[in-house]
């Protein structure tokens, strides 16, 4: 009973956000249940650890959390700036032009734009990049809104990985070990999101075709994820592998290829000096001997992000058309106010899933769920599903949950790799289906599409839940195995 107590912090956040509670309100109020039941002794079993502890967790986390703060400050910055430069908009009307019409421009952009702008900059900037495009393709806007919805297929690697890194941390496990193993278990997702652009673009005479077209996709963008994740590391797996998927489709398409515009070559060479960047940074420490000492900061997202981030902001103040004044302020502004929304959020989740690790309610409650066998196994992966789709967020989900799951798959003697990346891939799905991307998607469709978010909503639960049932089937596999 006290063990099951434990689960309460995550309960009250889950409520609270249920109950429509802003993200941040809802993460103090867990963090508050916590730092509560830590200081009751008695009902926890663990209690508020002691100061050489809290130290040597300080040390610890500091850097992840500096990182992850980073990457998210870096991520809207850029995101932002390429929008109100024209840039990616710009990017996207090139991408429209060359990939025509039908079930392949479909496919390019829910296996590589949506996934590669979702990876570069996160928190549902795909979203906003892919559902423009589809619409400009002739799809109804209750379909483009649900197939944006599964182009987020691939958020493992979302604004360079900081959900990934998290779980990672919290298991104790290699970033880029995870990252492989996510890569592994991300066919499921990948195939139901070709399979819906078949489906929702196909001509009714031609989805046989369309379907195995949309398989070769997935399976392109699978191997393409897991290699780079293998060849480049974790980071800009996802981005890198969207990237390999949208070279395929492009070239599948005949004609000439239409001219950049400036505005378009500024998002390009943007992504370049992100991309570039990170992967010359990560091999160069590599071949140096310097991997996992403090020079590798030189090989983080945020790094690359924010020097991304500032030669956009040069070259557009130095190109004819600079932004003026006022807008530099209103955007500077909006950024911060964004960056510290964000980034309080993350943290708390964090700090909640430090409280309960440190004070020993995730270890309580880890003991007491393993009881429950090969039924906790079927169960796990739609646990973390349940916090994606709450939280709205791969990183809250992991910070929340991934130390309470690694916990678990050591109780129960399962293998902690394939399970974490079970989890985590899990905790990824749902966030195509939380009621803040839902409406996100909604509001970028036409006006119509307001009367239709429950029929979207339904159908990309639908569409999700598949995958999360063959990771729970694959982790009883585990437990039997």
């Amino acid at each position: 009973m006290w063990s099951l107590a434990a689960l309460l912090p995550v309960l009250a956040v889950l409520g609270a956000l249920l109950r429509g509670w802003p993200s941040l309100h809802a993460a103090l109020l867990g963090l508050a249940v916590a730092l509560a039941l830590a200081a009751a002794q008695p009902l926890t079993g663990g209690g508020l650890p002691d100061a050489p502890t809290l130290v040597a967790a300080a040390r610890h986390w500091l850097p992840v959390v500096l990182e992850v703060a980073g990457i998210i400050g870096g991520g809207l910055a850029l995101s932002q700036l390429l929008q109100a430069s024209g840039a990616q908009a710009a990017l996207a009307g090139w991408l429209h032009q060359r990939a025509g019409q039908g079930v392949g421009a479909a496919l390019l952009v829910v296996h590589g734009v949506t996934p590669f702008a979702e990876s570069v900059t996160g928190f549902g900037i795909g979203v906003t990049v892919g559902i423009p495009l589809l619409l400009h393709l002739g799809l109804a806007p209750a379909r483009a809104a649900l197939l944006g919805l599964l182009g987020l297929c691939a958020v493992p690697w979302g604004s360079m990985g900081p959900g990934t890194l998290i779980a990672a941390r919290m298991a104790g496990l290699p970033f880029q070990a995870l990252g492989e193993a996510s890569a592994w278990l991300s066919l499921p997702p990948f195939l139901v999101a070709g399979w819906g652009a078949a489906w929702l673009a196909g001509q009714p005479g031609q989805r046989g075709r369309a379907l195995g077209l949309a398989t070769a996709s997935a399976l392109a963008l699978w191997l393409a994820v897991w290699a780079c994740n293998r060849l480049a590391g974790t980071a800009p797996a996802g981005a890198l592998g969207a990237l390999l998927v949208m070279l395929l489709h492009l070239l599948r398409q005949r004609g000439a290829w239409p001219p950049l515009s400036q505005a378009a070559r500024l998002a390009l060479l943007a992504y370049a000096v992100l991309l570039g960047g990170l992967l010359l940074a990560a091999q160069g420490l590599r071949a140096a001997g310097l991997a996992g000492s403090a020079w590798m900061a030189l090989a983080s997202p945020a790094l690359w992000l924010w020097l991304a981030t500032a030669l956009v902001a040069w070259r557009v103040q130095r190109g004819s058309a600079p932004l003026p004044a006022p807008q530099w302020r209103s955007l500077r502004a909006g950024v911060l106010r964004s960056w510290g929304l964000v980034a309080a959020v993350a943290v708390c989740y964090i700090l909640l899933g430090l409280v309960m690790a440190l004070s020993g309610m995730a270890a309580r409650l880890a003991q007491a769920l393993a009881g429950l066998g090969s039924g906790y196994a079927l169960a796990a992966p739609f646990v973390g599903a349940l916090g994606g789709f709450i939280t709205g967020s791969n990183t809250g989900a992991n910070a929340m949950l991934a130390d309470t799951q690694a916990r678990i798959a050591l109780q129960m003697g399962l293998p902690l790799l394939p399970f974490m990346a079970a989890h985590n891939v899990s905790a990824a799905l749902l966030l195509m289906a939380s009621p803040a991307k839902v409406e996100m998607a909604v509001q970028l469709c036409p006006p119509q599409a307001a009367g239709q978010r429950a029929w979207v909503q339904r159908r990309v639960l639908l569409a999700a839940l598949p995958s999360v049932l063959a990771l729970a089937l694959f982790c009883v596999a585990l437990l039997w195995w």
